[in-house]
């Protein structure tokens, strides 16, 4: 049991830190979304609106995909504070988190690569 109690606990630290972070990843996109807001004023022409629209698009798609990975993390965190202590730590929890934890790594890596194309863009056109 005492092992249960730190692997659930170590869970509950991993759901915490990933909520924080997708949390400053979503605040982050309003501060990308401002960014692009100040360069279509200025109108740039449509060598500067193609690629805009583009990463507006993907802010919104980014947003939408934040949203779904809080939503997992949190029923993951419900899941825990109702889990079964006389479960085996081999079953259905270390199961989902390996899914989710792949989830985080693929959206971690693909949101710095967005994140990276819209910093050159931002030192092209500000």
């Amino acid at each position: 049991m005492q092992t249960k109690v730190i692997y659930l606990s170590d869970l509950k630290f991993n759901l915490e830190t990933w909520k924080r972070e997708l949390r400053f990843h979503f605040n982050e996109m309003d501060t990308f979304q401002e960014k692009l807001e100040e360069i279509a004023s200025r109108e740039f022409g449509m060598k500067a609106l193609t690629p805009l629209e583009t990463f507006q698009n993907r802010i919104m798609i980014e947003r939408d995909a934040i949203s779904k990975l809080m939503h997992r993390c949190k029923a993951k965190m419900k899941n825990i504070q109702t889990a079964d202590f006389d479960e085996n730590i081999d079953g259905r929890l270390q199961t989902e988190q390996h899914t989710l934890r792949d989830d985080m790594k693929t959206y971690i890596r693909l949101h710095y690569e967005l994140k990276e194309e819209m910093m050159q863009y931002f030192l092209e056109w500000l």
